[in-house]
């Protein structure tokens, strides 16, 4: 069911308040988003001369970069989204990852990729994938997926992690995937797998908390990503679907605290401060709900958030 986001009166704003909050908004709309890291090889030595692509395949866009003599690469100007990123260089088997790049650079992590030697005993399929046979190959799996061609999408995925160093992270594709088919079961089997070999995976964990709510068990979800909370290492993805489940719950106060969890964690994303901003409005508190709309719009100007925020607000733009 789609959501209704009451239109609020706008109250008036200290104009430096005001002001503030543009050239914020402006600012972070004008950053290019930015990413480092290192390529190393299996003995933690840096490889200089290896390629990294950064590919967003909903947007159309590629940037490549390439190793200094420490091994160091720097991708400048990617617009905040996922990205997948695909390191590789002559004489070593291609490997990659993905990340949700964020406009504010301070909040991408820096990526380290250890490449292995092709050669003896490496493996025939293995020392035949470059770098740009796992980008093209990724772009494949991806657009098969983006079709609805599930099954196919599936099968070039598990392709890639056959013949290339482990992608773990392509579980989270492989799964979703079993989702949009509902085999739940067997989502619930991949993310398992994935959890293995990356425990606070958050992504994995909330998959798991959405296929126990889908089979009827919201207690079950509930309480599997109240258990996660308890870890250091948990993040934005588990404080927010904890937040909504409080929410559908009835919740609102403990919904709110959630969301603010999820805020702290990710400064810069919208989506927990105008989840915010849509409690504040259900309680009458317009001032609250107003101030939360405009704080989505300065730290996350391009989201779909900040659009319905300033939809909300009467604006038709900064």
């Amino acid at each position: 069911m789609a959501e209704r986001h009451p239109r609020l009166a706008v109250v008036p704003v200290c104009a430096s308040v005001v002001l503030a909050l543009l050239l914020a908004a402006t600012a972070l709309a004008q950053a290019p988003g930015r990413v480092t890291g290192v390529v190393r090889d299996e003995d933690e030595q840096p490889i200089k001369g290896a390629t990294v692509t950064a590919q967003n395949t909903s947007v159309g866009l590629s940037y490549t970069s390439s190793t200094d003599e420490k091994g160091r690469f720097f991708l400048i100007g990617l617009r905040p989204g996922d990205w997948a990123f695909v390191a590789g260089a002559p004489g070593f088997a291609a490997t990659g990852s993905r990340m949700n790049v964020r406009a504010a650079s301070n909040l991408n992590p820096p990526l380290l990729f250890t490449l292995r030697r092709n050669g003896p005993g490496a493996g025939g399929a293995l020392e035949r994938l470059t770098g740009k046979d796992l980008q093209d190959k990724l772009e494949n799996a991806d657009k098969l997926f983006a079709q609805k061609k599930y099954d196919d999408a599936i099968s070039a995925y598990r392709s890639i992690m056959s013949s290339a160093a482990p992608l773990a992270f392509l579980n989270l594709q492989i799964a979703a995937a079993y989702v949009a088919k509902n085999d739940l079961g067997r989502a619930q089997s991949v993310y398992e797998d994935l959890l293995k070999v990356d425990a606070s995976n958050e992504k994995a964990l909330v998959g798991i908390a959405e296929i126990k709510q889908k089979q009827g068990n919201a207690r079950a979800a509930q309480e599997f990503l109240l258990k996660a909370a308890e870890s250091a290492d948990t993040g934005r993805e588990v404080f927010l679907a904890l937040g909504e489940m409080a929410a559908a719950a009835g919740q609102p106060e403990e919904a709110a605290n959630w969301f603010t969890k999820a805020s702290a964690a990710d400064p810069y994303w919208g989506r927990p401060l105008y989840r915010l901003a849509q409690l504040a409005s259900a309680k009458g508190d317009t001032a609250a709900a107003e101030g939360f709309m405009q704080r989505t719009i300065a730290v996350d100007p391009s989201s779909p958030e900040a659009g319905l925020a300033r939809n909300a607000l009467g604006q038709s733009g900064l």
